[in-house]
């Protein structure tokens, strides 16, 4: 039988495998056999595996019945195929087994004969990049074949996607309500991404991975800050930070350093992976829960799917949304044609300017306008940009900024001289007089005070919407509450409103 033959045959089967799979994850329902039985598919597996081989070295010898051949190579796929249909509903069965097998019976069949070789069908099936270069392009399964369980350094992420009812909704999800905040999130990831590819190209992993943490996490947003703490376009908690180096430098924190934040994600998720045995997604989930949490779910079984139910029923109700919708934003991130999405074309190179006179990040917002096509205004892209200045703060003539190059003749012909600066000075004037106000008055506040008499069941939040004129860290410091606890009856100081 031609190579071609065998080729096409392989490709069927795993189109149906995937299928196959398709439905399985549809659907959890049915009874499932004992874990002995995972043992008998794996075996069936690799007699399989070993009989196709076989078959492929007789179809190349001079004289070979084509039609026996053709026989022989179709009995070994049935056999497979069964094998990795009743994969599908036993417990501890991995089907990534089998689309490994069948994947390197695609490179067999496409290599020929000689490469058949005794190769175990768990071994890496990956042609080297030598092997690519020299024009062997590498096997291709569908993607509905693919599962995220691993992450093989140099191999695709849209290989390893699964195409799950989870992964799907996600897909949907961020196609309509979370549309425009993807759109964004593109936008601000291309102005960063000089910055922030680097650490993942040297780390060896994929930039689709970078792309989907940081829609999910900040939306490229660099001063992000949640509200249990985590801040930067990575979002990293305090403590995870200083692991990795992302401490306060110069008053500074650079957690909202985009280049530095890119480089401990990678260095997190690289550490995780290796931890995890490469199963991507409950690396993801360790990024989103906690690793020490996920160490303790996981246990001795680091290759266990995120989606097993003793994983998936445990987790938050976010972590069960944050992993898919990760994986999601990635796939679109590589595949946008093929969902009718169409992100929008962005020159990133980037420029530095000398201010020409003296301005703030919002007045040079104001003055830019929606310069190059920019509806949404500059004002993410240049604190992204420039994250350790103050935005409000105005900076002296000869200062120097990034922002991107086709911002450059729109700096000097709409920010230098003319009316546009001279109309964001003012409002800028405006605004820094208000919250010089605001400053002076809750100065006043504090000196000025009276007594107020604790009653049961009253607590500091209670008191300050009483007052209509103060918050809680004000009172607390005013009486030196430490741990919010008051008692009925004592007298402490509030605001004299």
């Amino acid at each position: 039988m031609s190579g071609f033959l065998a080729h096409s045959l392989v490709r069927q089967v795993l189109f149906a495998a995937a299928a196959v799979a398709l439905v399985a994850c549809a659907s959890s329902a049915g009874p499932k056999p004992t874990g002995s039985a995972a043992d008998q598919l794996y075996a069936q597996l690799d007699a399989a595996s070993t009989a196709y081989a076989d078959a492929l070295e007789q179809a190349a010898e001079q004289g070979a019945d084509a039609d026996a051949a053709q026989a022989s190579l179709g009995h070994a796929m049935d056999q497979l195929q069964q094998a990795s249909t009743k994969c599908l509903h036993t417990a501890g069965c991995d089907p990534q087994r089998f689309f490994t097998g069948f994947e390197r019976l695609l490179h067999l069949s496409s290599a020929g004969p000689a490469d058949a070789g005794t190769d175990s069908v768990e071994a890496e099936s990956v042609p080297s990049d030598a092997a690519v270069a020299g024009g062997q392009a590498a096997p291709q399964l569908p993607a509905e074949a693919q599962r995220s369980v691993t992450l093989l350094r140099g191999q695709k992420l849209s290989e390893l996607i699964a195409m799950n009812g989870p992964v799907k909704s996600a897909l949907e999800t961020w196609l309509t309500q979370w549309r425009p905040a993807l759109m964004d999130a593109y936008v601000n990831y291309e102005y960063l991404r000089t910055q922030m590819e680097p650490a993942y190209k040297e780390a060896r992993l994929p930039e689709a991975l970078l792309f989907g943490i940081l829609a999910k996490e900040s939306g490229g947003k660099v001063h992000a800050v949640s509200r249990s703490g985590a801040a930067g376009p990575l979002q990293f908690m305090y403590a995870t930070g200083l692991r990795f180096g992302l401490n306060n430098t110069d008053g500074f924190d650079l957690r909202f350093d985009p280049a530095a934040a890119a480089r401990a994600n990678a260095e997190y998720i690289d550490e995780q992976l290796k931890i995890f045995n490469n199963n991507l997604e409950i690396t993801l989930a360790a990024y989103n829960a906690g690793e020490g949490r996920m160490r303790r779910m996981v246990g001795d079984d680091p290759s266990v799917s995120f989606y097993d139910p003793k994983i998936y029923d445990q987790l938050s109700a976010e972590t069960r949304a944050y992993v898919p919708a990760v994986l999601a934003a990635a796939w679109l991130f590589l595949h946008p044609d093929s969902y009718n999405l169409n992100f929008p074309k962005v020159d990133d190179t980037l420029t530095t300017i000398t201010l020409q006179r003296p301005a703030s990040l919002t007045e040079l917002t104001v003055c830019l306008g929606s310069a190059e096509g920019m509806h949404e205004g500059w004002f993410r892209t240049l604190r992204n940009l420039n994250p350790r200045l103050d935005p409000q703060v105005e900076q002296p003539a000869g200062s120097t900024l990034q922002l991107p190059a086709i911002l450059k003749n729109a700096y000097g012909s709409r920010c230098v001289t003319g009316p546009w600066p001279i109309l964001a000075s003012d409002l800028h004037g405006a605004t820094e007089a208000l919250a010089s106000a605001a400053v002076e008055a809750k100065a006043a506040r504090s000196k000025r005070t009276r007594s107020y008499r604790v009653r049961r069941g009253d607590t500091l939040i209670g008191i300050v919407h009483k007052l209509a004129c103060s918050d809680v860290k004000e009172v607390a410091q005013l009486n030196d509450i430490k741990d919010g606890h008051l008692r009925a009856g004592h007298t402490i100081k509030v605001p004299a409103c």
